[in-house]
């Protein structure tokens, strides 16, 4: 099993829109993980328990409010059922082909990281993922309308446990915070593993104005 973890914005405008297709999701993986929502903006509290899922409050954020890497990590790593974890940006959709990968990367032995491109699409509207065939038309349309976007952009991280100890008091969300995790995981002897080909996670174009 898998304990994924965000940390939602404000739950405004169109990153409502986004944030509730990315989590919804998330609920709809098989097998479902075990979702934990962190932070107080505003409208988080309210999905983690229309959805059923565990909401944490209290984290701790820089003087521009962004979330801090190592504090994050560490109370998710603490908080979490499982041993394997991910993180992932609240404006990705998962399909179940991300389940499937983490299945493989839970077969091996020592640490590890999964990581992958996400593909960039623009979606203005709520997804209807209680249709039986929601996977099949969202990948669908992200094939012929989106993009894969550039290695560069890391938007989710599978890792055992304890690789999210130890971490620099970094920005979630502002440059470089990224790569530095994927350098983090390697120092530590872990296998990082790239999910690019096999993989769709799927964001969902925004402006960056929250910067």
């Amino acid at each position: 099993m898998l304990t994924l973890f965000a940390v939602p914005k404000a739950f405004c405008g169109h990153t409502a829109i986004i944030q509730r297709n990315a989590i919804t999701s998330w609920t709809h993986l098989n097998p479902r993980p075990e979702i934990i929502l962190f932070g107080h903006d505003e409208g988080t509290s309210a999905i983690a328990q229309e959805l059923g899922l565990r909401h944490i409050s209290e984290i701790v954020h820089n003087h521009s409010g962004a979330p801090m890497l190592d504090d994050l990590f560490a109370k998710a790593e603490g908080a979490a059922s499982y041993p394997v974890l991910c993180y992932v940006n609240s404006d990705i959709m998962l399909l179940d082909d991300f389940t499937r990968a983490v299945e493989r990367v839970r077969e091996l032995s020592g640490p590890v990281m999964m990581i992958g491109q996400r593909w960039g699409i623009d979606i203005r509207e709520c997804w209807d993922c209680s249709a039986p065939d929601w996977q099949q038309q969202l990948r669908q349309h992200v094939s012929t309308q989106g993009e894969q976007i550039r290695a560069t952009a890391v938007d989710y991280f599978v890792f055992t446990r304890g690789l999210g100890t130890g971490l620099l008091p970094l920005a979630l969300g502002r440059v470089g915070w990224d790569n530095w995790l994927i350098w983090h995981a390697r120092s530590k002897g872990a296998a990082v593993i790239d999910a690019s080909d096999v993989v769709m996670a799927i964001h969902q174009n925004h402006d960056y104005s929250h910067h």
